[in-house]
């Protein structure tokens, strides 16, 4: 693997690229990967709002107007909300976070302690010899003086167009929330199928979104496939991490962003005070750590292992 440097915007990003995968990742962005790109299909996986430059923001800052796309990571909560007598701000601290960097052996690694939470964060990036396929490997400790109930969540936010599709092995389904659906029913219903639709299939640019649950997962992977492009970018995490997925797309109706974010949670549903009455999120003592590894492929869909 080659490491190199270089600017974005004038923010400093670590370029790791082997002869399959080029992957840029901002450190003082919480972390936040900004390119997969994939030379052999000369495709970048990630989608970047064109409209704003990458940078730096202050704890509290509201997500969605600074929403610049690329690979963020959603801790310790996703809305604002007050959480053991702590004040989350909208879309988490991570986000926010400038985290240190470290580079040795071919792998690079970003940490920092999160000011509100407690919680001390570390990523470390790898990428698989002749192959398109990305490891992260994760702790997370709680470094706090009392226990954490807390959201993790991935979210990638991806190029697509009309006609490729959510690959998931999910079996039920509901909507988090009306107002950002392009669907009326609020019950749960057998993942794909809402109101004769299938909701795996990304459709043309209009003027809507899909904001949706995904449980009883029967696989744990999460994917999106090219069918024109026939790549794809799969997701590969430990079920007991990740017992849930959530998957939001904007078919223009949010802010007219063209995206979708296929999204790997610990939690449901999406307030933790909500989600801890019914044992669905992370819960960290004070000094525990979770570890975990997620697998990313980023290509050629024939050379997947889904």
């Amino acid at each position: 693997m080659q490491i190199h440097h270089s600017k974005i915007d004038g923010i400093d990003i670590i370029i790791c690229e082997n002869d399959f995968i080029r992957l840029a990742i901002a450190p003082g962005v919480g972390g936040k990967i900004t390119s997969i790109f994939n030379k052999e299909l000369g495709k970048e996986f990630l989608w970047k709002n064109e409209n704003l430059l990458l940078q730096q923001y202050t704890l509290g800052t509201d997500y969605d107007t600074h929403f610049y796309g690329g690979f963020d990571e959603l801790l310790p909560s996703d809305s604002s909300e007050t959480v053991d007598g702590i004040d989350y701000p909208d879309h988490g601290e991570l986000w926010t976070t400038a985290l240190d960097f470290k580079i040795e052996n071919d792998l690079v690694s970003v940490f920092g302690k999160l000011e509100l939470s407690g919680l001390v964060y570390k990523k470390t990036l790898r990428l698989e010899k002749d192959s398109a396929t990305i490891y992260l490997d994760y702790c997370i400790k709680n470094e706090s003086h009392s226990s954490k109930n807390f959201l993790w969540k991935l979210h990638p936010a991806l190029s697509i167009k009309e006609g490729d599709q959510l690959l998931t092995k999910a079996n039920k389904a509901k909507l988090v929330d009306p107002s950002y659906s392009r669907f009326s029913n609020p019950d749960e219903f057998r993942w794909p199928m809402i109101e004769h639709t299938d909701a795996s299939l990304v459709p043309a640019k209009s003027k809507s979104m899909d904001f949706f649950y995904l449980y009883q997962i029967d696989k744990p992977e999460m994917a999106f496939w090219d069918k024109k492009a026939d790549s794809l970018f799969l997701m590969e995490y430990d079920k007991k991490i990740f017992p849930y997925q959530w998957y939001f797309a904007s078919y223009g109706g949010f802010q007219d962003h063209y995206t979708a974010i296929p999204e790997p949670c610990s939690t449901m549903p999406i307030s933790i005070n909500e989600a801890a009455a019914l044992n669905q999120c992370t819960v960290l003592a004070k000094g525990e750590e979770l570890n975990t590894t997620v697998k990313i492929y980023a290509g050629k869909y024939r050379q997947a292992s889904i």
